[in-house]
């Protein structure tokens, strides 16, 4: 139940908005810069007939090599049943395979094919044009700053969370 606390002017009521204090503010605008760079993304890869979900495990195959589906979950922030639906997307597409793990007959690992490697490769390639519509609106040297304060947040150096 929410206390019954006066509104105050000094109390943000709609913290979607450029320049709002609210505490909220930095998420909804991180939120926002997302869904903008990831609809660009999505235009790179709908033509290669993958979508970002997609895209997301190819990254983690091609950086950690043949992964657990578990491992996958944790790794891109999915769930279980939603990273069962891709990695059965990615093997239908001929992009990525199961294979057994040797030593436990009931966990497979997913693995990326060539033909996965050859349109990661060709994503990055379709990319490389739309990428600079995201940050058309930065000045000189302010897409490296923004990327640099981006990973400091994402990849916090003390290990927290």
């Amino acid at each position: 139940m929410v206390a019954d606390t006066p509104h105050s002017a000094t109390a943000p009521r709609a913290p979607d908005r450029p320049g709002d204090a609210s505490p909220f503010a930095l998420g909804l605008l991180l939120r926002r810069a997302h869904w903008r760079a990831a609809a660009v993304m999505g235009e790179a890869l709908r033509p290669l007939g993958i979508e970002l979900r997609h895209f997301a495990v190819l990254i983690v195959l091609v950086n950690e090599g043949p992964t657990v589906q578990r491992d996958l979950v944790a790794a891109t922030g999915s769930d279980k049943a939603g990273i069962m639906r891709v990695v059965d997307d990615l093997e239908g597409m001929g992009l990525a395979v199961r294979k057994a793990v040797p030593g436990d007959r009931r966990v497979r690992a997913v693995e990326i094919t060539p033909a996965g490697l050859e349109l990661f490769d060709a994503a990055h390639v379709a990319a490389e044009p739309l990428a600079e519509r995201v940050v058309a609106q930065l000045g000189p040297g302010e897409s490296e700053r923004l990327a640099e304060l981006l990973t400091r947040i994402a990849y916090p150096a003390d290990g927290e969370a």
